[in-house]
């Protein structure tokens, strides 16, 4: 370890920073002096075509206007380059290992980019997702291989060497035989958050790295534990992946299905910062919206969510269990195939004075099942006429194609797709499984087995079936019909990643090995390592919902506080007290998580009225919020998973408030979100969850 300015190893790496941010300045100036030079000979270009516009022919113009269209496109490459240089400026680089390949040891330096120094001819900083930084990530000093695009490279590291450069001064540097060392991951988890998610290049682990890098999996399922990183390592594999394949594959191929917008709003920085455009994201609501052509009305996962917090209704329990297990999707195929078999009542039919038989157009119509249904019967009128037209040399005349279509359209038993739907139930000889939601909208548990009816039976239509990756998280809160439709949406590579244990609603949840039922050709990772919080957080909260495979970093902190007031009141006022004690704090968030949106709302009014102190920021998350910044968040637990803050409060938890399995996973998300200090509120009975804790 060297972290003392007076060493002759610092003092070297010193001059190495120096001479490193030189060349940036030096290849700077020069790429200003040439973005002059484009935007000079993109002007002259232009004003030269609109001067002789009269004089030119049409292949002058198209000419011009192509030599002006490469000009923009050099310049363009040029202000890309510039905008990776200044984010090197602060710190071009956080790694180093000396690699000898049979001869001496060549320092190589890993970077957030690739720092080729044009002017020099050489490189001077290798991009972290380069074939070669893996030998960073994967390696201690000694023996190690590489894969190149020219085949494997062999040879020996070693010095391996970690820094933290800010401002272009070294503030850590530490020399270690152990790979990603320990010291500089503790470092940056002892730092307060901020607003959105961080850039982990810096101290990506081992394992992690083999997730990032896989390129070849079908789908990759990531089985990951609370704090273990695997949303920051699905995004770090998404920036690896443009990279990897940046001739095939650009941001605009890439979807992620988000749990909601202020998730997509925490995670919008990580590509950026990796230097990748942001990528598409849409939530699971608008993706059914758009498949239903905008033709239902039905509930969002957040009411169902509530609805099952307020109302404990066993029916409604019942019904989410059975539409979220894997025989329910096996029956929907049954009745999806007896619909299909039953839908066209095909008969004889004379047209133009000629026979079409029933077996032919049964024939035509199941030919075409992969269509929508008026195609497939527009399908079915034209193969017939043209059968006519070639066994008979005849030609339909405008009055006897109508005929046809007509005679076809009547073939077709057709039901609405919602009565076709709630007719499986019947079908089923379940029909109490099937009840409507407040104003007569779709339950959200109905919702995806209707679209996947409606691509059995009809097909549809969507913006998003050209994606070439997906990034699914938070995977244990979609059903297996989620994923049969999902799988029928996308042909594509995909990234699905979550946590069995932290299912908000347990009555319709997945686990890896029922995804990868559904999705065939899918490889399963686990990440059991927690980074998050302290080990103090980490324990207490394996009591509330124990998980043998966690593996906690050793990083210490208080121990969570459990806190008895005499009345309600009492108690939001010591929420107010941690609240001031957390603003006058060096930290930059807390969330004050709680278990239904009516409890946060309560929260945010006691402290929004200035009665418990004035605080600055203070913000109450909802279904509608977009994003959330630094200050107090009060929120609930099912809206803060995927976030974390440096403090947690979780008021009234009582007896009463968490009592069923469902409540035990809130209350493991809430703890779980803590990554410095917990503390926990109550005024009634304890509830026997922290019995153990």
């Amino acid at each position: 370890m060297n972290q003392k300015a007076d060493t002759p190893e610092r003092a070297a790496e010193r001059r190495q920073l120096d001479h490193t941010l030189e060349r940036i300045e030096a290849n700077l100036a020069e790429l200003e002096g040439r973005l002059a030079d484009y935007a000079e000979d993109i002007q002259a270009q232009k004003e030269y075509l609109w001067t002789s516009r009269d004089e030119m022919d049409h292949i002058e113009k198209i000419s011009a206007r192509e030599s002006i269209e490469q000009a923009v496109m050099t310049g363009d490459n040029a202000l890309a380059r510039r905008r990776k240089l200044e984010k090197l400026r602060h710190s071009p680089y956080f790694g180093r290992f000396d690699f000898a390949r049979g001869g001496k040891a060549e320092p190589v330096y890993i970077g957030i980019h690739h720092f080729h120094d044009d002017l020099a001819g050489v490189s001077r900083v290798h991009d972290w997702r380069a074939p070669i930084a893996s030998l960073f990530y994967d390696y201690e000093t000694g023996p190690a291989t590489y894969e190149s695009p020219e085949g494997p490279v062999a040879g020996e590291i070693s010095l391996k060497r970690q820094f933290r450069i800010k401002g272009g001064e070294i503030e850590l540097m530490i020399d270690s035989a152990v790979h990603v060392v320990d010291e500089v991951l503790q470092e940056e988890l002892s730092r307060a958050s901020d607003e959105g998610m961080k850039n982990i290049v810096a101290t990506i682990q081992r394992d992690q790295n083999a997730i990032i890098r896989n390129d070849e999996a079908q789908a990759l399922v990531i089985q990951g534990v609370a704090g273990s990183g695997k949303t920051s390592i699905a995004l770090h594999r998404i920036a690896y992946l443009l990279y990897r394949f940046k001739d095939s594959l650009s941001s605009e191929d890439i979807l992620i299905i988000s749990p909601n917008q202020v998730f997509s709003d925490y995670i919008a920085n990580v590509l950026p910062e990796l230097g990748e455009e942001t990528v598409n994201q849409v939530g699971m609501e608008e993706l059914a919206d758009e498949l239903l052509d905008g033709q239902y009305r039905f509930e969002s996962f957040f009411e169902q969510t509530t609805a099952l917090l307020e109302k404990d209704d066993e029916a409604m329990k019942a019904r989410l269990r059975y539409k979220a297990s894997p025989d329910f999707l096996t029956e929907l195929d049954r009745y999806a195939g007896h619909v299909e078999a039953n839908r066209f009542a095909a008969e004889d039919l004379w047209i133009a004075r000629r026979l079409v038989p029933a077996w032919l157009l049964e024939e035509v119509f199941r030919k075409h099942r992969h269509l929508p249904t008026n195609e497939r019967l527009k399908q079915v009128s034209w193969e017939i006429e043209r059968k006519i037209g070639n066994q008979y040399n005849y030609d339909l005349e405008p009055e006897e194609r109508k005929q046809l279509k007509a005679a076809v359209k009547t073939m077709l038993r057709q039901a609405t797709l919602r009565e076709t739907y709630k007719g499986f139930y019947d079908w089923l000889g379940r029909p109490e499984l099937f009840r409507t939601a407040s104003r007569g909208r779709l339950e959200y548990a109905d919702v995806f087995p209707l679209i996947y009816l409606k691509m059995r039976l009809e097909g549809v239509r969507s913006r998003w079936r050209e994606v070439k990756h997906l990034l699914i998280d938070e995977m244990q809160d979609y059903t297996p019909v989620q994923y049969a439709v999902i799988g029928r949406l996308f042909s594509c590579k995909k990234t699905i990643l979550g946590d069995a244990f932290q299912s908000v609603n347990p009555y319709s949840a997945s686990k890896a090995e029922e995804i990868r039922r559904v999705l065939r050709q899918s490889s399963c990772v686990t990440l059991n390592k927690s980074y998050r919080s302290s080990l103090e957080i980490t324990r207490f909260a394996q009591r509330i919902s124990p998980n043998p495979e966690l593996e906690a970093i050793e990083r210490h902190g208080e121990e969570p506080a459990v806190l008895k007031a005499r009345t309600r009141k009492a108690e939001l006022a010591t929420i107010g007290e941690l609240a001031r004690d957390f603003a006058a704090s060096e930290h930059n968030t807390l969330g004050i998580v709680c278990k239904t949106q009516k409890q946060a709302r309560k929260v945010f009014e006691a402290l929004e009225s200035g009665e418990h102190g004035d605080f600055e920021r203070l913000q109450l998350l909802g279904e509608t919020s977009s994003a959330f910044g630094q200050g107090i968040v009060v929120c609930t637990a099912h809206m803060a998973k995927g976030l974390e803050f440096d403090r947690v409060i979780v008021p009234e938890v009582t007896a009463k408030n968490y009592a069923t399995d469902m409540e035990r996973n809130l209350l493991y998300v809430a703890c779980t979100r803590a990554m410095h200090r917990l503390a926990l509120t109550h005024a009634g009975p304890l509830t026997s969850f922290l019995d153990s804790a």
